[in-house]
């Protein structure tokens, strides 16, 4: 078996086993979220072990809300950018999707998983997120 197919079969298990009720995704969304992983749609993987820019996210009552990234300061704040994607959530074939969209462009990611801990997001090109909750630094 090539690589290809071997990697295609893994992360079709991967997709099966983190199928969930949609619903129950929706409250982990909202918060500050830092990029750990990408995984390409040909299997080829980037790590970020260090990042200078988070996401938060925010998701209100009636499914909208917004992304935007932020510079986390020494000082436990955080530069914040002046653009924002407007995001809505729909629930399409059992699978819940942010669909984002800006004076620039409009796209949509699917919430392969989400908890307290971790979001899995996955684009139209089939390319996988990985992001894991910010923890501020603690310098003491």
């Amino acid at each position: 078996m090539h690589r290809t197919h071997i990697c295609l079969i893994i992360l079709s298990f991967f997709l099966l086993s983190c199928s969930k009720d949609p619903e129950t995704l929706m409250p982990h969304l909202s918060g500050y979220w830092e990029i750990e992983e990408v995984t390409l749609s040909d299997g080829s993987k980037k790590s970020y072990t260090y990042n200078d820019t988070i996401d938060y996210i925010e998701i209100t009552d009636s499914l909208t809300g917004f992304r935007t990234k932020l510079k986390p300061n020494l000082s436990g704040t955080y530069e914040t950018s002046t653009d924002k994607e407007r995001i809505t959530i729909k629930i399409e074939n059992d699978s819940l999707h942010l669909m984002y969209s800006t004076p620039y462009a409009n796209w949509k990611e699917t919430v392969l998983n989400a908890n307290k801990d971790q979001l899995l997001l996955m684009n139209t090109n089939k390319d996988m997120y990985l992001y894991k909750r910010y923890e501020p630094l603690n310098l003491e």
